[in-house]
Formats: C-alpha cells, sequence, structure tokens
C-alpha cells in the first residue's frame, strides 16, 4: 500500500513539473515551426529572447509589472497585451488565457510570439 501511495505522489508531482528545454532542442522545434528568420529574426534571436525571458522554462510566470501586468511562459508573453490571466484589463492580442502559455506544447506560444513580432516593435516587444 505505501508503495501504491509513494508510486501516486511522484506520478502527481511529476506531472507538475514543468519543462525546461535544453538550448538545441528548442532551436530544432522553432525552426521546425518556421521560426528561422520569421519577420527577419534568425533563429539565434529566437533562442536568445527564450533563455534571457524564462531560461527556457514553459512554466515561468515573471513577477507584477508596473502596470500589474505578468508574463507568462517560455517566451514570457505579457497579459496586458497579448493574453488574459483575468488579474486586470488586456487587450488579449492573442486570444488566449495565459495558462495556455505555461504548458508543456508551446505551439500556442509560437503561435502568438509570431503575432507580437508582426507589431511594429517587432522583437523590441521584450
Amino acid at each position: 500500500m505505501k508503495a501504491l501511495v509513494f508510486t501516486f505522489l511522484f506520478l502527481l508531482i511529476a506531472a507538475n513539473e514543468a519543462k525546461v528545454f535544453k538550448r538545441c532542442e528548442l532551436a530544432s522545434l522553432l525552426k521546425r515551426n518556421a521560426m528561422d528568420d520569421y519577420t527577419g529574426y534568425p533563429l539565434g534571436n529566437w533562442i536568445c529572447m527564450a533563455y534571457h525571458e524564462s531560461r527556457y522554462n514553459t512554466q515561468a510566470i515573471g513577477p507584477p509589472n508596473r502596470d500589474g501586468s505578468r508574463d507568462y511562459g517560455i517566451f514570457q508573453i505579457n497579459s496586458r497585451y497579448w493574453c488574459n490571466n483575468n488579474e486586470g484589463p488586456t487587450a488579449n492580442g492573442c486570444n488566449k488565457p495565459c495558462s495556455e502559455f505555461l504548458k508543456d506544447d508551446i505551439t500556442d506560444d509560437i503561435v502568438c510570439a509570431r503575432r507580437i513580432v508582426q507589431d511594429p516593435q517587432g522583437m523590441d516587444a521584450w
């Protein structure tokens, strides 16, 4: 019985752990998703940004910004402009709840990052 309880607790804890990508693993995934040279930004820019924003951690949540918004996920997508965290005003430009950017599958994060970088600020949004 103790073994069963221990196994259950281990699986519960493991299921809640964040996916932290390795640099080459993330680069390969971004390349497969056509992010290399997307709107003129080479793959290295995306990798560098993800490292400095989240250390490649899919469940990273930044501290509150001056306006009360927060940043979510591997690309630290901002709740004021790009996602809805139900904690304040939002433009929700990517039409997603911020919790979607905390999952191991970063497909939604990539789609939103593509949307963000199309704005006049480009990568300066980060």
